[in-house]
């Protein structure tokens, strides 16, 4: 029997995915992480970003705003402020979202206003390559 572990998302929304699964992605703090059944103990901020999941031919894929990653030998749990299954994100208003946050970091008036116009635009680019990543997988298998 192969080795699987436990991977529950959760968000301020509710419970996004719980099941078994033999393979995480997701961006951490330092970059993207590759967590394995048995993994070391592991806890980070996460950034705006792709999360996958996979578990034998499946894989499932989401893209999360910020949060925290716990990696447990058998258990890892992501706490997601916002997490929405990738195929659901909507590219005309990721492309809108960066063109606003673009727009507010050249009117920036206070180091406050480009910091939330930094994260805004952090955000929409995100959104925008998990959309991309999500879209040449696809073609890949020949599903798009």
């Amino acid at each position: 029997m192969a080795v699987s572990m436990q991977v529950d998302i959760v968000s301020a929304e509710g419970e996004i995915f719980s099941g078994k699964a033999d393979m995480l992605f997701a961006q951490a703090a330092n970059g993207e992480v590759g967590i394995l059944p048995l993994h070391t103990q592991f806890l980070s901020q996460l950034r705006p970003g792709e999360v996958r999941v996979k578990s034998g031919d499946e894989e499932d894929s989401y893209y999360i705003n910020s949060g925290t990653i716990e990696v447990q030998p058998h258990v890892v749990t992501i706490l997601a402020d916002t997490c929405v299954r990738s195929k659901d994100l909507d590219e005309a208003h990721a492309a809108e979202a960066k063109q606003r946050a673009e727009d507010a970091m050249e009117n920036a008036k206070s180091e406050v206003d480009i910091a939330r116009a930094q994260v805004e635009l952090a955000e929409a680019v995100a959104q925008i390559q998990t959309i991309t990543k999500l879209r040449e997988r696809l073609q890949k298998t020949g599903m798009a």
